[in-house]
């Protein structure tokens, strides 16, 4: 992960309708272990890590560094957002570009939640990087990231086999500063 550039970090909590987009804090520790163990959300993203080693492994504040947002409903956390510069990228298309990456509990699917935190992430993303784009890897087999893609206004720039899967590569074009 490389920095974002002149982003000042950590921004002010952003808030939706329903949500809270904050810097992951030390009594988030439980639920980012959940993530990173749960069998459901890393269907597609190579496997779940074993419990036991994600006990020793996460640290007392979890993932704090710009770009990182935990995604917070009434008090309790529900994913993740990352935009990270893509310094290194297996996809030449990629590299230099912001990388949007989520995950979300899968009881927080099917809600509404993840367009609603990428949506804000990525509008808080628009106003501190003005006319940067953002890339999004998935495998194209998981249908929900494919749709949510394609609802946050990514379009595809190219497919690639990595993983032993194919995965998609969209581009989200630079919302331009008005003048």
């Amino acid at each position: 992960m490389t920095e974002l550039g002149p982003v000042a970090w950590p921004p002010a909590p952003i808030e939706t309708e329903r949500l809270v987009l904050r810097e992951p804090e030390a009594r988030d520790r439980a639920a980012f272990i959940e993530l990173l163990a749960s069998p459901e959300v890393h269907t597609y993203l190579g496997g779940p890590r074993p419990r036991g080693e994600l006990e020793r492994e996460v640290p007392e504040v979890p993932a704090r560094w710009p770009g990182s947002f935990v995604v917070d409903l009434d008090g309790a956390v529900i994913g993740q957002i990352l935009l990270r510069r893509a310094a290194e990228h297996l996809r030449p298309a990629a590299a230099g570009k912001a990388d949007l990456g989520y995950l979300f509990l899968p009881r927080a699917w099917g809600f509404g939640y993840a367009a609603e935190a990428c949506t804000a992430a990525l509008d808080w993303f628009d106003g501190v990087l003005p006319g940067e784009p953002v890339v999004l890897t998935t495998q194209s087999a998981n249908v929900r990231s494919m749709r949510l893609a394609a609802k946050l206004g990514f379009t595809e720039a190219e497919r690639f086999q990595a993983w032993d899967a194919e995965q998609w590569l969209g581009l989200r074009s630079p919302v331009r500063p008005s003048a």
